[in-house]
């Protein structure tokens, strides 16, 4: 089975350790020193005999041209989550190549992230920790309010996503009532997930901590109002690890300049240098690490491989992307 690296040259050694490289390399025909970033520019030849494409971040888009030089191809193994800036329509028209992307590895870093900081925004942490700075005494732990702590607390999941998902099962382990408002799962299917389906309105009326884990469609396009950000409680915090598309910013800064509300923001990468949410000491601010960083890169490398294994035995892929629903790839 031939294969062919369709990345930039830096990525293999990012998503690969030698161990996985050499293991790629018995699994398949390819060359794991060779990546091609650049489809146009190569020969026929080259491309003729190709039955798997691995590409990641930066990997070049096929598109009808080239999957006219690839008459053989029949899996696109994605490292990394959203295939849509890789795969074009002629792959999913052409109807017999398996597309398959990382999103669930992806997903584990994500969640992790989001479960530490509601179980740190439970204990009301950025808050804690301001006064702390300013003033410089401990408060005791019986002098502190009822509201700080996790015992009861709720939390509320905008979104039943791969990660979202991930989040409430990892909660199931705390002493917290979970929420769910998602249009594309039925409160049965929320229940098993030890988590409570709700309308938007009373969850984040509820909720002592919300967290967005919808995706970047342009359906999702502000679903954070002012309105439902109003509703939220007075000491409470929203986290973003989604979009920042997905939120009305202006509405959310106005919340959190107030000090009425507290936040994470992990992928605001947009915010202007002189943006006020900057200085705001009970709002952190971090450049996007929630998803895949450093070492976490292997997990997604290894999901990939064992496609490519999958390929080559004949066996269904774990992860494919299913065509009806490659719009809410996150």
């Amino acid at each position: 089975m031939r294969a062919l690296l369709a990345m930039p040259p830096s990525l293999p050694g990012r998503m690969f350790d030698d161990t996985q490289l050499a293991r790629l390399a018995a699994i398949a025909d390819i060359d794991t020193s060779r990546t091609l970033p650049d489809l146009t520019s190569a020969q026929n030849e080259s491309l003729a005999d190709i039955e798997v494409l691995l590409t990641g971040w930066g990997s070049p888009r096929v598109d009808a041209a080239t999957l006219a030089r690839m008459p053989r191809l029949r899996a696109i193994v994605h490292t990394a989550g959203t295939v849509r800036f890789v795969v074009s329509e002629a792959v999913w028209d052409r109807g017999d190549i398996v597309v398959t992307s990382a999103t669930e590895a992806n997903a584990v870093p994500v969640a992790e992230f989001t479960l530490a900081h509601i179980l740190l925004a439970g204990k009301r942490s950025l808050a804690q920790e301001t006064a702390y700075r300013h003033d410089h005494q401990v408060v005791p732990a019986a002098g502190a309010g009822a509201e700080i702590g996790n015992y009861g607390n709720v939390v509320g999941l905008i979104g039943a996503s791969r990660i979202g998902t991930l989040v409430a099962e990892h909660l199931q382990r705390f002493d917290v009532e979970v929420l769910v408002t998602d249009p594309f799962l039925g409160a049965e299917e929320v229940a098993a997930l030890g988590a409570t389906k709700v309308e938007p309105e009373e969850l984040y009326a509820r909720s002592d901590v919300v967290s967005l884990h919808a995706p970047d469609v342009p359906s999702t396009q502000g679903l954070v109002s002012r309105e439902l950000l109003a509703l939220m409680r007075d000491g409470t915090t929203f986290l973003n690890t989604a979009r920042p598309a997905l939120v009305d910013i202006d509405a959310l800064r106005e919340e959190l300049v107030s000090g009425r509300l507290s936040a994470v923001l992990d992928v605001h990468d947009d915010l202007a240098a002189d943006d006020p949410l900057w200085n705001v000491p009970t709002v952190s601010i971090t450049p996007h690490i929630a998803g895949s960083q450093g070492n976490e890169l292997r997990r997604m490398g290894e999901q990939a491989l064992e496609e490519v294994r999958r390929l080559a035995a004949g066996e269904p892929p774990l992860h494919p992307v299913d065509p009806s629903r490659r719009e809410l790839e996150a």
